[in-house]
């Protein structure tokens, strides 16, 4: 499955640092996105809003006042079939404007969900 991460961080200590980690260990195809570029092991962390295609999950790890610069590039450029609103980056107004285009979402932690082999 293709996953997004969006928040991707090259800090260890981070959980969107953690989360591109579990998803490639649990064979995941991961994209990352951060406000630096960089690398966590072998991901690169990219910048900006690029064209991505057939993505099935963008999974939040960005503040819901953050996430409004996304809005359009989310659901007008990713189209993902699902969003994942880790702890912290609940968002109402994405997940309305989410459930109005068809997009699935829900609010759970992805390093639980990999644990239990639930993503």
């Amino acid at each position: 499955m293709k996953v997004l991460v969006i928040g991707a961080s090259t800090n260890p200590e981070r959980y969107s640092n953690m989360a591109v980690k579990k998803l490639n260990e649990n064979g995941h195809e991961v994209y990352a996105l951060g406000i630096k570029e960089g690398k966590v092991d072998n991901t690169e962390i990219h910048t900006g809003k690029p064209v991505l295609k057939d993505i099935h999950t963008i999974t939040m790890y960005i503040s819901p006042e953050i996430q409004k610069e996304y809005y359009d590039y989310i659901l007008n450029v990713v189209k993902p079939e699902r969003i994942i609103f880790n702890p912290g980056t609940e968002n109402y107004e994405l997940s309305g404007l989410a459930k109005n285009a068809g997009i699935k979402y829900e609010q759970a932690c992805t390093l639980v969900l990999l644990s239990m082999n639930s993503l």
